[in-house]
């Protein structure tokens, strides 16, 4: 798909991202990662806009520069970015970004909003293999049903916490054994942790 389609807005890589978030090698496995960063808390004020232009409320304004923090806090880095093309996904990155390196690759993608969990799976097997970790900002029910289903294993507290609620601006963390993108299934990710805004007070 051309750059047009998919509304990108950087595509350089940051040496420094590259660098923290390459495949790493557990003896001869390539680990792979993705963040399923869901949007922070939106605004329902304006009755008259459409709901791909609903912008974040206050307290979505306060919550993703908080996770944008502890993204580098932790170390985790993406690759590479995959986020929805509506205004409160983009509002989202906008507020995470200056916590993290800034050539960071990043890619709109209009198909991300209003996408089922099998279709986001379809869009991270596309991801380029260069690209060691990924994440994608996205929208309920479709991303917290992806996590579910990719996260076959994992932390125990992690995946109760995920499984009870994914809030607004939650973070999933979810590593594969694979060498490429393409090979991912549902069930096969363990699911490493799982980050509420109101885990960072």
């Amino acid at each position: 798909m051309g750059r047009s389609q998919n509304d990108d807005l950087r595509l350089a890589h940051s040496p420094s991202s590259a660098r923290l978030s390459r495949p790493s090698r557990p003896g001869s496995l390539i680990v792979r990662t993705v963040y399923l960063l869901r949007h922070a808390k939106s605004s329902w004020e304006d009755p008259t806009l459409a709901d791909h232009d609903r912008p974040l409320a206050p307290r979505g304004r306060k919550a993703a520069p908080r996770m944008g923090a502890y993204l580098r806090r932790e170390g985790l880095v993406p690759n590479l970015v995959l986020s929805s093309t509506a205004l409160r996904a983009r509002q989202t990155w906008e507020l995470v970004a200056p916590s993290l390196p800034p050539d960071i690759r990043v890619e709109f993608r209009k198909e991300i909003y209003g996408t089922d969990p099998v279709e986001l799976l379809g869009i991270l097997r596309t991801s380029p293999d260069d690209a060691g970790t990924v994440m994608l900002i996205g929208h309920n029910p479709a991303l917290e049903d992806c996590a579910a289903r990719l996260a076959g294993a994992g932390d125990p507290a992690a995946l109760k916490r995920m499984a009870s609620k994914y809030p607004t601006a939650a973070l999933a963390e979810i590593a594969f054994d694979a060498d490429r993108w393409s090979v991912i299934e549902p069930g096969t990710g363990r699911l490493t942790r799982f980050v509420r805004p109101k885990d960072l007070d």
